[in-house]
This record gives C-alpha cells, sequence and structure tokens, in this order.
C-alpha cells in the first residue's frame, strides 16, 4: 500500500513526514534544528528562480532532478534514511512546523518555473527522447500538486491510527528497520533523532490545538484508536521498551567503558525523552482533544471537506475521475465480480445465497488458521511455485529479495492485513513484506495467495524493487511513484493468479474475487464517507452486506479509510487502467501481441500517473504496428 509516492511506504506511513515522495520534496537550504511554531494562514511566496533553456534541455533537466533530489534528502531526513543515505539519520524533520512548510513550498516553485524554462520548449516540440519526456511530465505534475495540496490544512491533523508518528519513530527505534545500529555514531545518531522527534510532538501538539479551535479534527474513534498505541510505549523501566532494543545487541569492538557510557546515554535518552514525549501526546489526545473530536467520519463535514477530498481523489488516482462517477464504478464492479463468486459456489457445490457463503467462508474452522506461525509458514510456502510461475509472463525480474515478517505487535490492531516496504537500495536491507496475524478468524486461508501475489511477487517487491533497479533513470523516478500506479499494479498482479496456474483451488480463486470485490467496494466506501456522507456504521453495513469479512477486519479498514481519504480509490482505478491498456494493446497488435513485452512496457518506467502511463503505451502500441 502506497500513497503518491508520495507514496507510500510504508508502506504506509504519513505521507510528508515519512516517505512521501512528491508532498514532501524539500528545499535547497538546509534547516536549522526545527523550533516548534505557531501554525500561521498560508501566504504564497513570489519569488521564483528561473532558468534560460540551454542547448542540451535533457541534460539540463536532468542536472535540475539530481538538484532537486538532492535538496529533498537534506530537508527530509527520515527519506534519506529509508533510501539508505546516512548523512541525516542524526535528524528528524519538524516537516509540519511553518518554517519548514515555506521552505518546502518555496521549493517546489522554484523547481517547478525552472524545470518549465528549461524544458518547455523542447517539450512543446516533441524534442525530448521518450524517458526524458515522461521524466519532464511526472516532474511538473508532481511540482503542481505538491503546490496545489500544500492549500489544505493537513498539517493541523497530523495523527490517526493509521499514520501515527509514534508507530513510524517506534520502527525506526525497534533495531530491526531503516535505522542502523551498527556502530556507536549510529546509536548516537539516534540518540540525537530521538531529540527532534520531541520536537516534532510538542509541534503536532501545538497544530492540532489550533485545529480544534478551527474545526478541523480527526474523528473521535479514530483518536480512541491511538490511544493504546501510545500506552504501549509508556513503560516504568526503559529496559521494557521496545526502544531498547538495540541496546541488547551492541556492536563488539565498543570497549567495556564505551559500552557502558553508551548504554547509560541511550536508557536516559529512552526515560528522559521518548517516554515522557509520548506521554503527553497521550495525555494531550486523551484529556483535551478526544473531548473535542468530531463524531462524523468524512471529510464532508470539515471546512472546505469538499474541495479537499476531490484534490485528494486527483492526486491519488492521477486521473480526472470525479467522486460521483468512482461512485457508480465501484457498484458496477461489486455486481460484476459477485456475479463470477457464484460461478465459484457452484464450482465448489455450495447450496444457498451469496450472503450465506460470505458467512460460511468468513466463519468456518477449516479456513483458520491454527497459529500465527501456520499463517506464516503458508506465506513461505509460496515463494517457489510463484516464482516459477512468474516466468510465464515475464521476461525482467528484480535482483532484490525480499523477507516475510509478521506485523509487530503493538501495531497489529489497527494494521491493514499486509504492506510492503521497498528493500535498501544499496542491498543493505531486503524488501519486507508485513503479514498481519492478529485475530486469526479475521485472516482466513483463502486469502493468502492472492495478497502473496499483491504484496510480494509479481506485486509490490516485484514492481518496487525493479524500478529502483532500472537503469539511466533520475532519482525521483526511481524511488517515486504514483499511488494508483503502484496499488493498480498490486491488484492486477493479483489477477495475473489465473494465467499463471496458481489459483488451482477454487477457494483461492474466491480468495482473489473476495480481494477485488474488496477493492470494489472501496471505491463505493471511500467516496461514500467523503462524497455523500456516509456515516462509519453506514460504511460497515455496506461492507458486511456486500463482501465476506470478519469484524475485526471491516472495522480496521472502515477505519482505515476514514484516517487517509482517497487512498482506498486506487487499487481498482489503477487495476482498471492497466487491464484497459492491456485490452487495447491485445486488439490492435492482434498475434504479435506479447504479454511479456508489454509488461515489460509497463514496468519498464517506474511508478508513473496513470494519465502519462496510458499516453506511454499509446505510443508503444503505435510503435508495434
Amino acid at each position: 500500500m502506497y500513497r503518491s509516492m508520495q507514496l507510500l511506504l510504508i508502506t504506509t506511513l504519513s505521507t510528508g513526514l515519512l516517505l512521501g515522495l512528491g508532498a514532501c520534496d524539500r528545499d535547497q537550504a538546509e534547516p536549522a534544528t526545527p523550533a516548534v511554531e505557531r501554525p500561521a494562514q498560508d501566504a504564497v511566496d513570489d519569488s521564483q528562480a528561473a532558468t534560460q533553456p540551454t542547448s542540451d534541455a535533457a541534460t539540463e533537466l536532468n542536472s535540475l532532478y539530481t538538484e532537486h533530489f538532492q535538496a529533498s534528502l537534506r530537508l527530509n531526513p527520515v527519506m534519506a534514511t529509508f533510501r539508505g543515505i546516512r548523512e541525516y539519520n542524526d535528524r528528524w524533520a519538524n516537516s509540519i512546523g511553518n518554517e519548514y512548510r515555506r521552505q518546502n513550498r518555496q521549493l517546489q516553485q522554484d523547481f517547478l518555473t525552472r524545470a518549465q524554462a528549461l524544458g518547455g520548449s523542447a517539450y512543446e516540440h516533441d524534442e525530448l527522447a521518450e524517458q526524458d519526456r515522461l521524466s519532464y511530465e511526472i516532474f511538473i505534475l508532481e511540482r503542481e500538486n505538491a503546490l496545489r495540496g500544500m492549500t489544505f490544512p493537513s498539517h493541523l491533523m497530523p495523527v490517526n491510527q493509521f499514520r501515527n508518528p509514534v508507530n513510524l519513530f517506534a520502527q525506526f527505534g525497534s533495531g530491526q528497520n531503516a535505522q542502523p545500529f551498527e556502530n556507536e555514531q549510529d546509536y548516537r545518531n539516534f540518540i540525537a533523532r530521538a531529540n527532534e522527534f520531541a520536537v516534532y510532538i510538542e509541534q503536532a501538539i501545538v497544530n492540532m490545538r489550533a485545529g480544534m479551535e478551527s474545526g478541523l479534527t480527526q474523528p473521535a474513534i479514530l483518536m480512541e484508536r491511538v490511544l493504546p498505541q501510545l500506552q504501549a510505549h509508556l513503560v516504568d523501566n526503559p529496559e521494557d521498551s521496545l526502544f531498547y532494543a538495540p541496546l541488547n545487541s551492541l556492536p563488539e569492538e565498543l570497549e567495556q567503558d564505551a559500552a557502558g557510557t553508551l548504554r547509560a546515554d541511550y536508557s536516559r535518552m529512552i526515560s528522559t525523552t521518548i517516554i515522557p514525549t509520548i506521554k503527553r501526546l497521550h495525555h494531550f489526545i486523551e484529556h483535551e482533544y478526544l473531548p473535542v473530536a468530531r463524531s462524523t467520519s468524512g471529510m464532508t463535514d470539515l471546512p472546505g471537506g469538499a474541495e479537499w477530498y476531490a484534490y485528494l481523489v486527483a492526486d491519488t488516482t492521477s486521473t480526472d475521475l470525479q467522486p460521483e462517477a468512482i461512485h457508480q464504478i465501484g457498484l458496477s464492479e461489486v455486481a460484476r465480480i459477485q456475479h463470477e463468486m457464484r460461478a465459484v459456489m457452484q464450482q465448489v457445490g455450495f447450496a444457498g445465497e451469496l450472503e450465506a457463503f460470505f458467512e460460511f467462508t468468513a466463519s468456518d474452522p477449516q479456513f483458520v488458521f491454527a497459529s500465527r506461525e501456520a499463517l506464516l509458514n503458508a506465506f513461505k510456502a509460496l515463494r517457489e511455485p510463484v516464482d516459477q510461475a512468474a516466468e510465464q509472463l515475464f521476461s525482467i525480474r528484480p535482483q532484490a529479495d525480499f523477507e516475510i515478517r509478521a506485523v509487530e505487535q503493538y501495531r497489529e490492531r489497527s494494521a491493514s492485513s499486509g504492506a510492503y516496504q521497498n528493500p535498501a537500495p544499496d542491498g543493505s536491507r531486503p524488501g519486507i513484506f508485513y503479514v498481519n496475524s492478529y485475530d486469526l478468524s479475521a485472516r482466513p486461508s483463502w486469502t493468502v495467495t492472492s495478497l502473496y501475489l499483491h504484496e510480494a511477487v509479481p506485486g509490490h517487491h516485484f514492481q518496487r524493487a525493479l524500478q529502483q533497479e532500472l537503469q539511466g533513470l533520475p532519482e525521483f523516478r526511481l524511488f517515486g511513484g504514483t499511488t494508483a500506479y503502484v496499488e493498480g499494479w498490486g491488484l492486477y498482479a493479483e489477477s495475473l493468479g489465473k494465467e499463471m496456474g496458481v489459483y488451482s483451488d477454487p477457494y483461492q480463486y474466491y480468495g482473489t474475487l473476495a480481494a477485488e470485490l474488496w477493492r470494489a467496494i472501496r471505491l463505493v466506501v471511500d467516496t461514500g464517507l467523503h462524497h455523500k456522507g456516509w456515516s462509519r456504521a453506514q460504511v460497515l453495513e455496506y461492507m458486511y452486506a456486500n463482501a465476506p469479512v470478519a469484524e475485526a477486519r471491516a472495522v480496521s479498514e472502515a477505519e482505515r479509510f476514514m484516517a487517509i481519504p482517497g487512498q482506498a480509490l486506487a487499487y481498482k482505478i489503477g487495476q482498471l487502467k492497466i487491464q484497459e491498456l492491456r485490452q487495447q494493446a491485445e486488439q490492435a497488435l492482434g498475434d504479435q501481441f506479447d504479454i511479456k513485452a508489454f509488461h515489460t512496457e509497463v514496468l519498464s518506467s517506474g511508478a508513473l500517473p496513470l494519465n502519462i502511463l496510458e499516453a506511454k503505451l499509446q505510443r508503444w502500441i503505435a510503435g508495434q504496428q
């Protein structure tokens, strides 16, 4: 799962703070140690740096892209850490503070103006080679979208259960994620980073208070979910803290005295910085924020919410589809997929209505794993057969490997069923496929194959790792991407299971239909929440009536849609576009159509906006005729 990478990392984390590559692009000037600031109304900075075009626009543009990427790393140290760049591992940007946001706004405007000045004429006269053309189109679109996004007050609602900065910081501090702990300096870096993280949390509290005064609050139910996430870190003894884990494996080369000093300093950081910071946030949410948080569920109840949601829809899908049109597409897809499910019912000999089949597949003991280990082992068992089957449809594959891990217990209750984290570009860390093993009754066995195809091969791991390994592309394309492409590819990858021969079990094929149905339902309920004004109860009612879903997952997903409006639209809209383009290629090329060549063309340029992908594939089709 990703946001317009503007992504998501991890998967899933908060766009501006974490991995969001487009919306968290940074200023050229290195910011000073961030300070807590009072939110103020945005003011557009009119200063623009223009550069005259050169005789080689593509070369100049690529230099500009590199300059922009390096500026982004300086302003977003968390992104740098995920990229395996250690220079900024002691920093945590105050990305929701006014000065930071001013710098970011100016960066976007300056680079937009400079790129247009350098490449506008060459682009208009079709003088750029294919990949240079794509780079220019993407760079301009991302800058324009970022600037538009800054007109909305997301910085006043920086915390919810799905995008909780404490969760991300805990992943870093666990010693099992992107933050390295290989030598003494790495430990010192994290101590310094913890101090800046404390500043960020203080800023979050200031911002949320401003949001409370402006009628911009999160739904109360979401903030209730945040409290146990925070409570998990409020321990009396530092040794009981998740953050203590790196001290259990100090570098062997440390001398005894140095190790003792480091252990004392690091323990002090946990007890005097991290725990008190999280405690202040917990107290603020419980006693100040929750009493005034809104009881409604969607963006229609926020000031300017309709316009804000329309922006999120356009940014997420990279199409001109309006919320109402997407709602209708969702209803149509739900009906189509349910028709296919009835055929599976007949195949397995189930007598009864579809709703009864939903109940049977959601509750029958034969579909419930006996243990968390059994669930993980089922995913691991798919590696070899799926790898072999993928050779039928792909002539390229990533060099990077991935591992399968359970979602950490402190965040598993609110996490999605699965998520993927990119490997380190330098090969020092593999990709990670996170599997949620919380409440096994909500993780039926027939979901395994489709989820594996989506998150691992040929889905997110295949596409994201391969993208990082592409040659000759500017860095913002290697590490960026559009949500609708990334998640659309993941859902398209699920649909390839039949061609790959891995859905021989009717229930596993039912699993992919259920997954696709779920993504179609997302079109209905996300627009229902944020366009039509549905309540959380209405969303749950629609889910239970139209899909085989246990309560734990339904609640988690409904609240996810409430927390990150528009993101859930990416899956189905992206899948439908890729399938549409494949159909166009098959019809136009007939016997000359090569599925491996088509997939190579789709994957060979990274995660493109759908409108840019469509134009690219149409040029490719024309070139094959």
